[in-house]
C-alpha cells in the first residue's frame, strides 16, 4: 500500500495535468486558427486571431505549462507569417 503522501501527490498531479491540458490545448487551438486565417489571407481576422494566440501562449508560459522560450518561439513564427501577409496586402 502506498504512503499517504504518495496518494496525495498522485491526486495533485492529476489535478495539475488537467489544468495544464486546458491551457496547452487552448493555446494550440488558437495558434491553429491564426495559421488558418493567415493562410486564407484574411488580414483583419488573422491579426485578431494572432493577438488571441499570443495572449494564450503568454498565459501558458506564465502558468509554467509551456517553457517561456517555447512560447516565445511559437509567437515569433506566428508574427513572422503575419508580417509577411501584411507586407503582401
Amino acid at each position: 500500500m502506498a504512503k499517504k503522501s504518495a496518494r496525495k501527490r498522485a491526486r495533485q498531479n492529476e489535478k495539475q495535468r488537467e489544468r495544464n491540458r486546458y491551457y496547452r490545448g487552448s493555446a494550440r487551438t488558437l495558434v491553429k486558427k491564426a495559421k488558418e486565417h493567415i493562410a486564407s489571407k484574411d488580414l483583419e481576422k488573422a491579426q485578431e486571431a494572432t493577438r488571441k494566440a499570443t495572449k494564450a501562449l503568454d498565459k501558458a508560459a506564465a502558468k509554467g505549462v509551456l517553457h517561456k522560450n517555447n512560447a516565445s518561439r511559437r509567437k515569433s513564427r506566428l508574427m513572422k507569417s503575419l508580417a509577411a501577409l501584411e507586407k503582401e496586402a
